[in-house]
């Protein structure tokens, strides 16, 4: 423990990021007070700020300073294509990574019975809603490849199929630059099963 209450206050509350242990923790702190007093404060103002104005837009529910995100106000992008992802980062990451023109839901999390994690909890309520509306032609499930994700990816994409919307999965395999030999069997197995013609 620090020998000085607000130094071991500041090492607890940098804990509270994914990944960041205490001794993580502890250099990040004394890093930003002996060498980056202004970074520090720039830091703590930009955090404070992104609390207080972050919000979730009404449409998507990704994060946003505004009520509707540019996303979906963008009238350009593809309203008959429907991209369900679990986090405001995964949209982060496939627009980024990707060219994709339609628009996006974020269920902020995965159904997870055991959790008691249920399909109000991550919005699939309204998701409903915006599937009845009739504008959505397709929707492409881009949940991670855990059990919990692929379990919602099938309960959503049987709400898809009983309103007569296309439903497709993301592909999961063999990463780029990836060796075979060092691919676990279940990368593996779900790299066959999506295999394609060339």
């Amino acid at each position: 423990m620090s020998a000085s209450p607000l130094i071991g206050r500041l090492i607890e509350a940098l804990r509270c990021l994914p990944g960041v242990g205490p001794k993580s923790a502890q250099r990040m702190a004394y890093y930003l007070l002996e060498r980056d007093r202004p970074g520090a404060l720039a830091l703590a103002d930009a955090l404070r700020e992104a609390v207080e104005h972050v919000g979730h837009c009404q449409v998507c529910r990704t994060l946003t300073e505004e009520e509707i995100c540019p996303i979906c106000a963008d009238e350009r992008r593809d309203r008959s294509v429907l991209c369900i992802v679990e986090t405001p980062a995964d949209v982060y990451a496939v627009q980024q990574a990707t060219g994709y023109r339609g628009l996006y839901f974020v269920l902020m999390g995965h159904l997870s019975p055991l959790d008691g994690i249920g399909p109000e909890d991550i919005g699939l309520d309204l998701l409903a809603k915006r599937l009845d509306a009739g504008e959505v032609e397709e929707v492409i499930l881009a949940t991670s490849s855990t059990v919990e994700g692929e379990a919602t990816s099938h309960y959503i994409a049987d709400m898809a199929r009983h309103r007569g919307i296309r439903a497709t999965r993301i592909a999961h395999g063999v990463p780029m630059g990836g060796e075979l030999e060092y691919v676990d069997g279940s990368t593996l197995s779900h790299a066959f099963e999506g295999r394609r013609d060339l």
